[in-house]
């Protein structure tokens, strides 16, 4: 009878307990680590819309600005791995530890998804004298060191190298035009606009207001083929004749030691968003670059990024570390 009765409370002890519910059980922060109005700032915007779908729970993007988008790296790699806080990494986070600007790698993020990539492009005033990308470069080559200045990013940031990459396949010295930092290409367009940088390699995208405005012209974007928003933007190849890729990319991240549930689950949600007609169309629309790679794949791609990252930074002199 005494073990009947324990059996009992044992019993209706179970059912009185509320199941654990699955994740997300509360709303999702997903940190961006740059300002509003940018590139990445708007990617975010419409993955987050679409992952509040998925999900079923709120995302609310937060900016989380400085230090050449340091900030935001570290919020998203110090967070508490639970999935409430994720972030929109950037290529900027495979350069922090050679300039020892941040002492971790991409090893302290959990890798969700490569959602976006986007071509460098070379963009100058509208009153530029340079007619098109040959006359800049070899203008760039005829001038000392820091005679021509760019702007739109942190130095060592990824669009900072894939122009002194550009700069390094013509035989210039990839230290010749010389860095004023910015927060992003927002701010970095109103030093154009001032006169304070000459060029901003940023995306298309980003540029699309001041070009609009008739301040702003691109000479060339740093991709294999045309970006279909911007069909007067010829390639580097059109322009020079020489074949050249460059640019930044986005992707979802999260802190190290997510929960094998949470980081299948954020997988499958953000591979859905990045494979809808919204998310696509939204994309080609503004002229944004579609790149999608999950899990695994977008860990080796943060690998390989991190080694030649380092490799162009050490030929800049930005490489301080082994």
């Amino acid at each position: 009878m005494k073990f009947a009765k324990l059996l009992l409370a044992a019993a209706v002890a179970a059912v009185s307990l509320p199941a654990s519910a699955a994740w997300p059980e509360r709303p999702i922060t997903l940190v961006v680590p740059w300002a509003a109005g940018g590139g990445t700032d708007a990617v975010a915007r419409i993955l987050a819309a679409g992952l509040e779908k998925e999900l079923g729970k709120p995302v609310n993007v937060v900016n989380r600005t400085g230090g050449g988008g340091v900030v935001g790296h570290t919020e998203m790699v110090n967070a508490k791995p639970d999935g409430y806080t994720i972030g929109l990494a950037t290529a900027e986070v495979t350069t922090y530890y050679w300039s020892n600007t941040a002492p971790f790698t991409y090893e302290k993020l959990t890798p969700i998804a490569l959602v976006n990539f986007d071509s460098a492009a070379f963009n100058v005033a509208a009153n530029s004298p340079w007619a098109d990308l040959r006359a800049a470069l070899d203008d760039i080559k005829k001038q000392p060191v820091g005679h021509y200045k760019l702007s739109g990013m942190a130095a060592g940031a990824a669009y900072h190298l894939a122009f002194a990459g550009l700069l390094q396949l013509e035989g210039i010295n990839p230290k010749s035009v010389t860095v004023v930092p910015s927060q992003g290409a927002a701010p970095g367009f109103q030093e154009l606009a001032s006169g304070g940088a000459q060029i901003v390699p940023s995306s298309l995208p980003e540029g699309k207001p001041m070009f609009d405005a008739g301040r702003v012209k691109s000479l060339a974007v740093m991709s294999k083929e045309k970006i279909g928003a911007f069909p007067t933007v010829p390639t580097v190849k059109d322009a020079i004749g020489k074949d050249y890729e460059g640019g930044t990319w986005r992707g979802l991240a999260a802190p190290a030691g997510l929960p094998a549930d949470v980081t299948a689950r954020l997988v499958e949600a953000t591979e859905k968003v990045a494979n809808s007609e919204a998310y696509k169309s939204f994309l080609a629309e503004r002229g944004f670059g579609y790149a999608f790679a999950k899990g695994p794949a977008f860990g080796t791609f943060l690998a390989t990024q991190h080694k030649n990252n380092g490799e162009i930074m050490g030929a800049l002199g930005l490489r301080l570390r082994q």
